[in-house]
Parts: structure tokens; C-alpha cells; sequence
């Protein structure tokens, strides 16, 4: 009886928090945010691992890094540096990786180094009397707090950012399906396998550079391959992998949220880290799925 008591306790505590938390706007933004950006990179993520191009996400979000040092450095707003550089580098990426695998492979790893090298050196370069550059650098890689100052804008951007994402879904789902398995027959078919490859570039890198405030540099790419690797352990059609897909991003990005709030954990992480349980979870339940259908 003592125990039920201190669990309905703990429980009304925790109510009571949280009720607390949600009565603040910045952190309803937040959740709005996470779950927005967490769906969009769901969605592109499918395709992106079915095609084995799952790294270009770690390569443009330390190209984005890169870029906002630059922005930093020159005092400017970091989109205006950030977001074109992303979008090309994304379409470079892209077209190599079309071409040649290894050649594909080789372009992200030395981008990657590249600019997380150029940005790290820039930024101490320039702020060498800054006694929080650990803290910025900390910040921009692994994300943090600032993912609850959040604005009023911010919001609408994701808003409209995850729109666009699900309207390009939903209007060229059968135009992705084909891209996504054998763009030569796509191609033979009368797709504009370059315009969708184009288009395709441009949302991944937006939304990379929207969720670097979520998870960071380092972490962004995560939540565009563990929600469809997860959905791939149970599911076998192409529409269930989406489908699950953005179920588990969207569930994983809300319960990491509410961790880090309730507990005071670097956001990021803890999203990503709830990710990988559910990964765990999914895989287990296909190995067993598998087991009791061969037996």
C-alpha cells in the first residue's frame, strides 16, 4: 500500500510539472518544433536509407556547422550563409553519389571533416576572449536548451517547412516510390529523375539546418535514419515504412522532450537516445516476429 502511495505521488508530481512546463508558450513551441522536424526527417529519411545515401545527413548538418561559423564570423543572419550552402552542398552530394558510390562516399567524409575543421578554427580564431566558445561550439554540435527560445517565427517556419514536406509526399508519392528503387526506370518512364533529385536535395538540407536548433550538428542526422531502420524491422511495404516511420520519430521526439524537461538532460540527446531504445525495441520485435514465423 506504501508503494502504490508514493507511486500515485510521484505521478501527480510529475502531472504537476509537466502541467507547469506546458502553462509557458516557449516550451509549447518546442514540442510543436520537435515533433514537426522529427516527422519531416522521418519522411525523407525512408528514401534516403532505401537508397543508401543515409550519411548525406551527417554530411550536410557539419556543412551547416561549418556554414553558420562563417555567418558568426561575418555577422550576419546564419540562413543567409547557411541554408545555400547546405542546399548546394546537398545537390553536389547528390549527383556524386548518383554517379559513383565510392566517389559519393568519399565527397561526404572530406566535407564533413572539412567543415567541421573550418568552422571549429574559425570560431576560435575569432573569439579567442570569449571565455563560453567551449559552450557555443558545445551548443552548435550536440544542440542544448535553445531549443526552448524558440520564437513565434520559428514555429511558422516549421509549420510551413513540414507542410511543404508532406504535400511533396503525398502529391509524387508514386514519382518517390520509383526514384526511390530504380531511377532508370523511372527515368524510362517520363520522370524527371534530376528535378525530383533537385527537390529532394533542397527539403533534406532544409530541414537539416531548421533541426540543427533541436539536436545539433553532430546529432541531427540520427533522427533521419533511426525512425526508418527502426520501421524496416517490422514493416515490409514501402507505405508501412513510412507510415511507422513517422509514428515512432513523432512518439521518440515527444518523449525525449518531455525527459529533458523533466529531468534537465541536453534535448538532443536524450531524443536520440529514446530513437535508439525504440531501434532496439523494433529489432527485437522482428527478430521475434521472424522466429515464430519459421518455426
Amino acid at each position: 500500500m506504501n508503494n502504490l502511495f508514493i507511486f500515485l505521488a510521484v505521478k501527480q508530481n510529475i502531472f504537476s510539472k509537466l502541467s507547469e512546463y506546458f502553462s509557458f508558450s516557449f516550451v509549447r513551441y518546442a514540442f510543436i518544433v520537435a515533433i514537426l522536424i522529427s516527422l519531416c526527417s522521418a519522411l525523407l529519411g525512408v528514401s534516403l536509407v532505401l537508397k543508401r545515401y543515409s550519411m548525406i545527413g551527417d554530411g550536410l548538418s557539419h556543412v551547416a556547422f561549418g556554414a553558420g561559423a562563417v555567418s558568426a564570423v561575418v555577422g550576419v543572419a546564419g540562413m543567409t550563409i547557411t541554408l545555400p550552402v547546405t542546399v548546394v552542398t546537398a545537390i553536389f552530394l547528390l549527383k556524386s553519389g548518383g554517379r559513383k558510390k565510392i566517389m559519393g562516399d568519399s565527397a561526404i567524409a572530406m566535407l564533413s571533416a572539412g567543415a567541421l575543421a573550418v568552422g571549429y578554427l574559425l570560431l576560435n580564431i575569432t573569439n579567442t576572449s570569449s571565455s563560453n566558445l567551449s559552450g557555443d561550439v558545445c551548443t552548435s554540435l550536440f544542440g542544448s536548451t535553445s531549443i526552448l527560445t524558440l520564437s513565434r517565427s520559428d514555429v511558422n517556419l516549421c509549420l510551413v517547412l513540414c507542410a511543404a514536406v508532406i504535400l511533396f509526399f503525398v502529391i509524387c508519392y508514386n514519382r518517390m516510390f520509383s526514384l526511390t528503387f530504380d531511377e532508370r526506370f523511372a527515368g524510362a518512364t517520363g520522370i524527371n529523375v534530376s528535378l525530383y533529385n533537385l527537390l529532394t536535395a533542397i527539403i533534406t538540407a532544409t530541414v537539416i539546418v531548421v533541426g540543427m536548433k533541436l539536436a545539433g550538428a553532430l546529432l541531427i542526422s540520427a533522427l533521419i535514419i533511426f525512425p526508418p531502420m527502426a520501421a524496416m524491422r517490422i514493416c515490409k511495404s514501402y507505405r508501412s515504412v513510412i507510415l511507422t516511420s513517422a509514428l515512432i520519430s513523432v512518439f521518440c521526439a515527444f518523449t525525449g522532450l518531455i525527459l529533458a524537461v523533466l529531468y534537465e538532460t541536453p534535448v538532443g540527446a536524450s531524443i536520440v537516445c529514446v530513437n535508439l531504445c525504440a531501434l532496439i525495441f523494433f529489432s527485437l520485435l522482428g527478430f521475434l516476429k521472424k522466429k515464430i514465423r519459421n518455426t
